[in-house]
């Protein structure tokens, strides 16, 4: 039996090369494969760097999707079915909706897929595949096998996991609504392992908030200090409050730590249900508790909620220009299906699109529904004219320098070459037609 993987890309410009910073290893697949039986022969095609060969001798195609891939997915899935050969499709948006999956494929996993992939892979050989297999959330005792992305030209980063979930209920989070909100963290002896298996230098660790249990998180930080080696993740500001854990952050390799500050308006955070990321007079506090441990910040603002206009726009963009922020993401609100911010805006009325995802002219930067004190044009501009603001050489060569104060030699170097490639993909990035224009060349 042999089962193709692969994994769709978002979509790029007719004549254009895919977006560089979209190229991280797929992390996902890496598991599947470790999942699957060795006498299984597996392949992927990762439609990210390279073309899919629709013609391949294969038994099963297994499609992992997202929100913003499900579209490019469903045609994947299309060539392969056209030849009589059956497709399973999974990932998060296939849990968030199965219903929708289930039109485009012979069988959908719901869940993760660690407790039903054995039982679905023998149903195929068996050609018996149900329509739909439930997964649980968190049973995930087992390593990637990561030889199946040899040969492929990913990023020099490692994707190491270490837990699943997160305790808040964001309303605009699909994480949150896949796990109800509930956090799973996972042996920090096989993140140890997962690690030293690494050829890399840099890891990033794959937490949507690693820093939810602060017990939890000592240990780890605790157990993967010997190992010497250099981190990125995902936390709160909150995790400020507590000076003995960015210590140990710090003496572990963390350089830099993504923080969703989301908005600066407290209106804002209480509809988004994030009443914890209240800081007032004390945000620039503990901003500068992170930056004095040694630990650069990749900030994250999001806009399109009801007391948004231009005016918290620029404040975020001031704010993130005055804490010189390593990097930072000026987002427009995205309402991902069946989740609280999606269920409210349709009721409101106010969605552009009922399904942004499938829409033909739904293009990468653009807002799939109507904010309040703003149109959904201007927004869009906005956000890009703050990304480009953040980029622009003056600000980059005043972050650089306050980089180097915080982070090692070897982060700061990178510092360089990230900042300046997303200056230039600011626009790269703009209006790309989701699902479009993947099967041909340039790559």
């Amino acid at each position: 039996m042999k089962v193709t993987f692969v994994l769709p890309a978002i979509g790029k410009k007719p004549g254009k090369k895919y977006i560089g910073t979209w190229k991280m290893e797929p992390l996902t697949i890496a598991v599947l494969k470790a999942l699957t039986p060795p006498e299984v022969e597996t392949e992927l095609f990762d439609d990210r760097i390279e073309l899919i060969d629709y013609n391949t001798p294969t038994d099963l195609v297994c499609i992992t999707i997202e929100t913003y891939t499900a579209k490019r997915g469903y045609k994947i899935a299309a060539k392969f079915r056209e030849r009589g050969i059956p497709v399973v499709i999974g990932g998060y948006h296939a849990t968030l909706c199965p219903e929708e999956c289930e039109e485009y494929c012979d069988s959908v996993i719901v869940g993760n897929a660690e407790t039903v992939w054995l039982e679905m892979l023998e149903d195929a050989r068996r050609g018996a595949l149900k329509k739909i297999y439930r997964g649980g959330t968190a049973e995930y005792d087992i390593q990637p096998d990561k030889s199946i992305f040899t040969g492929k030209k990913y990023l020099p980063v490692s994707l190491v996991e270490t837990g699943r979930g997160c305790i808040h209920s964001c309303d605009f989070c699909s994480i949150s609504k896949f796990y109800c909100s509930n956090y799973y963290a996972r042996s920090h002896e096989l993140i140890a392992d997962d690690i030293s298996r690494s050829p890399h230098k840099y890891f990033f660790l794959v937490d949507d908030n690693l820093v939810a249990d602060h017990q939890n998180a000592m240990k780890l930080f605790e157990r993967i200090e010997p190992l010497k080696i250099k981190w990125a993740g995902q936390g709160t500001l909150s995790m400020a409050k507590n000076p003995e854990l960015l210590k140990a952050m710090k003496k572990s390799g963390c350089e830099i730590i993504l923080i969703g500050f989301e908005s600066l308006n407290n209106d804002n955070l209480r509809q988004m249900n994030k009443s914890f990321n209240y800081a007032m007079g004390e945000r620039d506090e503990l901003v500068k508790r992170v930056h004095d441990a040694g630990i650069g910040i990749y900030a994250t603002f999001v806009f399109g909620y009801d007391n948004d206009d231009e005016r918290t726009v620029s404040d975020a963009l001031e704010f993130a220009k005055k804490h010189n922020f390593y990097t930072a993401a000026f987002n427009h609100l995205l309402p991902f299906p069946n989740t609280a911010l999606y269920h409210r805006l349709k009721e409101d009325n106010r969605l552009i699109y009922d399904k942004w995802w499938l829409a033909e002219d739904y293009h990468y930067g653009e807002l799939s529904f109507h904010p309040k004190m703003i149109s959904a044009e201007k927004l869009s501009i906005l956000c890009r004219n703050a990304r480009k603001e953040f980029s622009s050489p003056k600000t980059v060569l005043s972050r650089g320098f306050a980089s180097l104060g915080r982070t090692s030699p070897l982060v700061w170097s990178l510092f360089w070459a990230m900042n300046l490639r997303l200056g230039e993909e600011i626009d790269q990035k703009m209006y790309v037609p989701i699902g479009e224009n993947l099967d041909e060349f340039p790559k």
